[in-house]
């Protein structure tokens, strides 16, 4: 800061350089000026400045006084990157998942025991009509409609476990489970297979379905091939021509295998995959159910059937 009083040095003191005898000289008019400059880092402190300003008739109020010089717009972009917005979403505690016991296994040894699941909509475990439906013709398929015959199960997106864990329950010796969530492997298909007592025969696979396919040579070793697979995926998220070519082509699959394969309606599937023919396609309301096994197990009328049920039915009319 810069003060100057001298009228010598100061350009806005005025003296006319005019005098005469006959007017006496003007009283001399210098105005006072006070220079103010701010630098960052200066040696003012704030009281200082105050006192400086009260000394010459400023209000303090109306002037800043502290250090702390306004934001530019450059730090003022800074603080609009996406970047920062993204990090402090991060940081935002996602909800916590819950479970409920609201499925059980509908047969075998383990029947009528209550099974975790997730709430909401995260997993969608099979309907327990359209999985009792499926087992059924499983079974008959089979030649022995009270039980499974004895196999190696496949359960792909399998959740919950309920379809491996009801395969274990009826009759199957292993059960090979596929599921890339480890939050639901962890707190839902682990506390399961515990809770009805078949961990011992069960292999947990927490990785991608079309990854195991792929990888299914590394992770399986000599034992590929499954009595029964099935196929549960999210509707939304995968391709079923592109899925079931896939396993058609994967090692998975024998000569005899069974699979069982769940999609949504306005789906069109295969009437074979690889060397399997379908043998039934069920509706249970908006949910299809496709089963595909070998030739044997494909049913059909014999002749002497056919021509005893329309000779039936013609003397019915007759009558």
């Amino acid at each position: 800061m810069a003060i100057s009083h001298s009228p010598i040095v100061n350009p806005l003191c005025t003296t006319s350089p005019f005098t005469s005898s006959r007017f006496p000289p003007r009283r001399p008019f210098c105005a006072t000026v006070i220079l103010c400059s701010y630098k960052s880092g200066s040696g003012l402190t704030a009281e200082d400045k105050k006192a400086l300003f009260e000394r010459y008739g400023f209000d303090t109020d109306a002037h800043q006084l502290s250090h702390n010089p306004p934001k530019t717009k450059r730090r003022v972009k800074q603080e609009k990157r996406p970047g920062k917005a993204k990090q402090l979403s991060e940081q935002v505690d996602e909800p916590q998942r819950e479970t409920h016991k609201l499925l059980q296994v509908l047969g075998g040894k383990a029947k009528r025991k209550k099974l975790l699941s997730p709430k909401g909509m995260d997993v969608r475990p099979m309907m327990e009509v359209v999985k009792g439906s499926a087992f059924d013709i499983l079974q008959a398929a089979g030649g022995c409609p009270a039980s499974l015959r004895p196999g190696r199960w496949l359960d792909l997106y399998s959740g919950t476990g309920s379809v491996g864990i009801e395969a274990i329950s009826r009759g199957c010796s292993e059960v090979h489970f596929v599921e890339m969530d480890p939050w639901v492997v962890s707190n839902v298909l682990q506390p399961n297979l515990e809770a009805t007592g078949f961990l011992d025969v069960s292999v947990i696979h927490t990785v991608r379905v079309e990854s195991f396919l792929q990888q299914s040579e590394q992770l399986l070793g000599g034992d590929r091939v499954f009595d029964f697979i099935s196929v549960t995926p999210p509707y939304t998220q995968v391709n079923y021509d592109i899925l079931m070519d896939q396993i058609s082509k994967s090692t998975v699959i024998g000569e005899d295998t069974f699979i069982i394969v769940e999609y949504p309606l306005r789906t069109d599937m295969l009437e074979s995959c690889g060397c399997l023919v379908k043998i039934k396609d069920r509706r249970f309301g908006r949910t299809h159910l496709a089963i595909y096994g070998p030739q044997w197990a494909l049913k059909r009328r014999s002749p002497e059937k056919v021509n005893s049920r329309s000779s039936n039915t013609t003397l019915q009319v007759k009558v």
